[in-house]
């Protein structure tokens, strides 16, 4: 073993943190290198857990070898995401992911993950309202497929001390959110995949598994190769945008909202795009869970769009059922509203249909066409795509041909490598005969807000029956009326994982 990539159990510190009343005693190892030869000083891993396993407790039914390993990202918009540590949630303001995964009872996990922005000289804004993160050697050293490596590397680094760290490394669950939700699925579609290996040879990773036992996603920001297409086949009806900008004021950084409508090139960019979504859809060989194939027609219609109705549904009549137990108990669930649904038709007590466009109007549309890979390259995802020469390229065929500046077309294996399902489509009509082979988790917890408008709701779908299609464990569901967001569920999910780890 390594002596650079030795855990030490003797270097932690015990601590103990209160919030909402509630106490957690725990073991901190905070500033592991996951790595032998890091690129930025983010590539940090912080290791916690709980104090009671090392006083004779057995919280669930765990000890200290057999306890799952809960590995928690803070990846957003493809940006760097700094190794989480217990405390308060800055986005929501209640306590964070390893907090409660350790009061729960879990090993906690958290890597420092580089990201689009790492290794910029300046503090000044960006494409997207982001700062920059400081890098030793000054240059780009986060782009694809970095995020993915180093989550690779810490996990390697935790099988490479599995008689050394606290929990079982059989036993890790990943969970992110947005573009840490497409890392969390990514890593565990990609197991011991051989495309990685000269960049974590690279980073001087060891050389063990990289391959998970579970993965935790909420509203994945993924499959970015077909995103745009999917976007247009859900909102291509709806031209006005609605989002919220970041803007720097004197306080700090305050969110506006801005409404804009799409011109008509960009109008023109949806109306291609839509037509492109179907036969990609078809290709997939996709069915239900009764075996019925789900496809579109040339017009987008057809049992696949029927089948993500279908959830819809099912997300409104849960909802539906809950508001009115929590109403007879008087109490109120903020933002149901389910009855007041004019795109559901209600009977009896039971939603029973779906007036699609008028659901789609209802939730919004978000972005402009092409929604990811935008054709002035001025998205989150083109700039993941550059590298330490090139700030940002196009990553695919149809932005690059109708691109309204200069670009380059990513490589398209480094876009593979960036995609979960395609480890998952081997058996697609469309699929190279050289697609990855990798060691896909078995078992998949996938959450995407059913009023989410950061990417189509086909896209987790997909993804739900792709996994489902090679036999997987697949927990999925779209929460109603909950944007893009995640962690809303946390005592659910660790249900769902002591469930599969028991």
């Amino acid at each position: 073993m390594s002596d650079l990539l030795r855990f030490d159990a003797s270097k932690y510190e015990t601590r103990a943190l209160t919030l909402e009343g509630r106490t957690i005693r725990y073991r901190a190892w905070e500033g592991i290198n996951y790595c032998e030869r890091p690129k930025n000083s983010i590539q940090k891993l912080n290791i916690y857990a709980p104090e009671d396993y090392y006083e004779g407790a057995e919280p669930h039914g765990y000890d200290l070898d057999t306890v799952p390993i809960f590995m928690p990202n803070t990846v957003g918009g493809y940006m760097e995401g700094p190794a989480m540590k217990p405390g308060v949630d800055h986005f929501n303001g209640r306590p964070n992911a390893a907090f409660e995964a350790l009061f729960h009872g879990y090993v906690v996990a958290c890597a420092g993950i580089r990201g689009r922005n790492t290794g910029r000289t300046s503090n000044e804004f960006f494409v997207g309202g982001d700062t920059a993160s400081n890098s030793e050697n000054g240059s780009l050293v986060g782009r694809a497929p970095a995020f993915i490596v180093d989550m690779k590397a810490a996990i390697r680094y935790l099988r490479h001390n599995q008689s050394l760290v606290p929990g079982d490394p059989d036993h890790i669950i990943t969970n992110g959110t947005s573009a840490g939700g497409a890392l969390s699925a990514l890593t565990g579609a990609s197991g011991n995949c051989a495309d990685y290996e000269p960049y974590l040879q690279e980073i001087g990773a060891a050389e063990e598994r990289d391959d998970i036992f579970a993965a935790s996603c909420y509203c994945p920001i993924h499959n970015l190769e077909h995103a745009d297409a999917a976007y247009e086949w859900l909102f291509h009806d709806e031209t006005t945008c609605h989002r919220m900008r970041l803007e720097k004021t004197g306080a700090g950084v305050s969110m506006v909202p801005v409404t804009t409508e799409m011109d008509q090139k960009r109008k023109a960019v949806s109306e291609d795009l839509k037509k492109l979504f179907p036969s990609y859809v078809n290709s997939l060989g996709l069915s239900d869970q009764d075996g019925n194939a789900l496809t579109l027609d040339e017009d987008g219609e057809g049992s696949f769009r029927d089948y993500v109705a279908k959830k819809i549904i099912a997300s409104a009549q849960k909802e539906l059922v809950t508001h009115s137990s929590a109403a007879k108990r008087g109490l109120v669930v903020p933002g149901s509203e389910v009855e007041k649904q004019t795109s559901l038709t209600i009977n009896n007590g039971c939603v029973i249909g779906l007036d699609w466009p008028l659901y789609v109007k209802t939730i919004t549309r978000m972005k402009n066409a092409p929604a990811f890979d935008d054709i002035a390259l001025k998205s989150p995802e083109c700039e993941e795509f550059g590298d330490e020469k090139v700030f940002a390229r196009h990553f695919t065929s149809y932005s690059q041909e109708h691109s309204d500046v200069p670009a380059e077309l990513a490589d398209a294996k480094i876009v593979r490598m960036m995609n979960p399902t395609s480890f998952l489509e081997k058996e697609s009509s469309h699929t190279a005969a050289d697609a990855p082979l990798s060691t896909v988790a078995p078992h998949w917890r996938i959450r995407h807000g059913a009023f989410d408008r950061d990417t189509s709701l086909a896209i987790p779908v997909i993804l739900a029956l792709l996994l489902e299609k090679q036999g997987k464990d697949v927990d999925f569901f779209l929460p109603w009326d909950l944007p893009h967001s995640g962690d809303y569920d946390l005592d659910e999910l660790f249900a769902w994982i002591d469930g599969i780890c028991r």
